[in-house]
């Protein structure tokens, strides 16, 4: 792993894609240039959303922030190569923990704000931290204490607002006085040699392989797949980006936090989702972009008379994904309200495709279509489509599929993708070919009238995660956890299409003999598990056995059928 590691540094540090340019370098630069633009700013409903008075930093603030978290992080013991795990809403001290961590030389791992001790659990064993760091407040309610079971093995639990879980320590007055005693100054004096090669974050996800595994990433392979929205989005000097989905992810990490800073903008921060205040943030702030489910596009695009309201004048562009787009839709921001709709696919991983405009100009073929990034004899004026190979396999016979509308696995290998997953070979293994091709689990077909054909359609999933509301749920962890219940003889998990979120999670439950279970018995059973909330069954179907195939394993395409 670390010949292959050395040999993509070199490949391509020396075609330029890894330019050795870290968040640091970048805060430098923007502070250098504008250090009176507005950089940062809190969501108006802070305070009762998480506590604390809103922020709005300029980027000579944004510097001593940024400065006070480096030195208050350093005396907690956070040094070059140490892991902070942070489970943060989406507040500016999250995005300063950010640019703390990339100017010690640290290591970050962030985690949902919905994951429970179960998540904890895992993370703690698979990736040793020296600290975890949460918040005492979420949505008015005291929040944390799922943080502080002694089976949790992070040795010190830091935490933003007063009045911490017993155990956790607050950092607020250690951040105030480092706060007082900071100056604005020009950013750091640069990075280390070599610190855009180094491990900066560590996601979780559960992949092509069922449960889930932490996605260690660069700042290197970071600012490569950023290139994906920045120019699909047409981004500019001193954009405003209104972020509403959480920095845990390639939505916000790949899309939001390296491209925010490269053209030097300000960056609005929003979650959890709340329509009336999105809209006033997009109008108030004078948004430029901003991302949204489908289903939200949808609906805003059905009700005219909300949109009415909201000087949308200043907004350009909306990234989507995470399911299927409306051509109606796109069609429709475009005419009615000459807002383009980007239609983005991607992961942790770092698959990275973006139709904007200027691949795919009619909208309702970027609705379905996305440019072939990565193919031969393709040409596109994404950057990230020079970084990338991508080709289609046969799930069967493992050919490489070239012909028109024939289905097969899309596989990519390049600049923007990890080098392989946390600790685990055998996930390793599975996740990438004997080539070294990432197999994504996900189906497309090659389409289009050129030669050669210049577009990939999304057919389907050749994996069972499920994906629900952007998170993928493993419906292996599910079962596992399900299989020591104390009705059941057996049960087995999958996905079933929701218009709002994409799919929602059925159970098929097999109950032992002369056993009732009902969906609140399950879900019971699961939280006190201390599993995330997103990741519960909504629906509940008994059956009297499950299917499975020769090798007894569980066909889940026959439970999906029995849904329809």
């Amino acid at each position: 792993m670390t010949a292959h590691r050395d040999e993509r540094i070199r490949t391509f540090t020396e075609r330029g894609f890894w330019t050795g340019e870290t968040l640091d370098d970048l805060l430098g630069a923007a502070l250098r240039a504008h250090p009176e633009r507005l950089a940062l700013v809190d969501q108006p409903n802070r305070d009762a959303l998480f506590g604390g008075t809103p922020q709005r930093l300029s980027y000579g603030e944004l510097e001593r922030h940024v400065g006070a978290w480096t030195e208050v992080l350093e005396q907690h013991g956070i040094g070059a190569g140490d892991v902070l795990v942070a489970q943060l809403p989406n507040v500016t001290e999250f995005v300063l923990v950010y640019l703390a961590m990339a100017r010690i030389g640290a290591i970050i791992s962030p985690l949902p704000v919905q994951y429970g001790a179960h998540e904890l659990r895992m993370v703690s064993r698979e990736l040793p931290a020296k600290a975890y760091l949460g918040i005492t407040q979420v949505g008015g309610q005291a929040y944390g204490n799922h943080a502080m079971g002694a089976d949790i093995a992070f040795p010190k639990r830091l935490f933003l607002g007063s009045e911490p879980p017993q155990g956790g320590q607050s950092l607020d007055s250690d951040l105030a006085a480092a706060l007082t005693e900071s100056r604005s100054g020009n950013g750091s004096k640069g990075s280390a040699k070599d610190a855009a090669n180094d491990v900066f974050t560590v996601c979780w996800t559960s992949g092509t392989t069922g449960t889930p595994k932490g996605v260690p990433r660069t700042q290197n392979q970071w600012a490569a797949i950023s290139w994906a929205t920045f120019d699909a989005a047409e981004l500019r000097d001193g954009d405003v980006l209104l972020n509403p989905f959480p920095f845990v992810n390639m939505a916000s990490i790949g899309g939001f936090l390296f491209n925010w800073l490269r053209c030097s903008g300000t960056l609005v921060l929003h979650h959890p989702l709340d329509l009336p205040v999105f809209l006033q943030q997009i109008a108030a702030e004078g948004s430029s972009f901003t991302i949204a489910p489908p289903a939200l596009l949808n609906m805003l695009l059905k009700q005219e008379s909300l949109l009415a309201q909201v000087d949308l004048s200043r907004l350009r562009a909306i990234g989507s994904g995470s399911a299927p787009l409306s051509p109606w839709m796109v069609r429709g921001f475009a005419e009615q309200h000459g807002i383009d709709i980007i239609n983005l696919f991607g992961s942790n991983e770092g698959i990275s495709l973006a139709a904007g405009p200027r691949e795919i100009p009619d909208p309702e073929q970027r609705a379905t279509l996305f440019p072939r990034f990565g193919a031969r004899d393709l040409e596109w004026s994404n950057r990230v489509a020079a970084m990338i190979e991508t080709r289609l396999v046969d799930t069967e016979t493992g050919a490489e599929i070239t012909a028109v509308d024939s289905p097969g696995e899309l596989q990519v290998r390049g600049a923007t993708l990890f080098d392989g997953y946390l600790g685990d070979t055998a996930d390793n293994d599975a996740a990438f070919a004997e080539d070294g091709w990432f197999r994504t689990g996900d189906l497309f077909e090659i389409t289009g009238s050129g030669d050669p054909p210049e577009y990939y359609r999304f057919v389907g999933r050749c994996k069972d995660i499920i994906v629900r509301g952007g998170y993928n749920i493993s419906p292996d962890e599910l079962d596992t956890l399900l299989a020591s219940h104390p009705r059941l003889t057996e049960a087995a998990c999958v996905g079933y299409p929701d218009d709002v979120l994409g799919e929602k999670v059925c159970v098929f439950v097999v109950p032992k003999p002369d056993a009732e279970v009902t969906l609140a018995d399950i879900t019971a059973f699961l939280e006190e598990q201390g599993i995330a909330r997103f990741k519960l069954p909504e629906r509940l179907e008994v059956i009297d056995k499950l299917p499975r195939n020769a090798l007894a394993k569980v066909v889940r395409g026959e439970l999906r059928q029995r849904l329809d």
